[in-house]
């Protein structure tokens, strides 16, 4: 980040996409391709580390990083609800149009669909990543 103006912007956004201080955000996905700036703000609005995939308490949000050559995103979304307590975020990343490992939009919405989320909101956040916040529909029950 820059100047403290661009910094308070890339706040706000990890706010707008879910990201409050003092939750416990577990992390799948990483890889060496990932915004490490974007890790680091996430990290700095929590107030801690992120958790690797391996973590088996309770996270109050989730940041997937998937790729198109990742696998089926369905099955990556439902493996990153796992350990998601009630009305945490799920953030989504995945390469910008211009980038190796492009996911179609039409994709992420069906596969949030059959992971049983609904997308809500996005953020320009990352250069080579599109962020995207999936939700749970607040009337459905578990």
């Amino acid at each position: 980040m820059h100047g403290s103006a661009d910094a308070a912007a890339f706040t706000a956004g990890l706010a707008k996409l879910g990201f409050t201080p003092g939750q416990i955000v577990q992390e799948f996905g990483w890889d060496e391709d990932v915004d490490e700036a974007l890790r680091v703000g996430v990290e700095d609005v929590v107030g801690s580390p992120l958790e690797d995939e391996s973590y088996g308490e309770g996270a109050d949000g989730v940041l997937v990083w998937f790729r198109s050559f990742d696998g089926d995103l369905v099955d990556v979304l439902v493996d990153a609800l796992t350990n998601l307590v009630d009305r945490g975020c799920l953030v989504l990343a995945t390469p910008r149009a211009d980038q190796d490992g492009h996911v179609e939009p039409s994709e992420i919405e069906d596969a949030a669909v059959a992971a049983g989320l609904h997308p809500s909101g996005v953020a320009n956040l990352s250069r080579e990543w599109a962020l995207q916040r999936l939700v749970a529909p607040r009337s459905q029950r578990r």
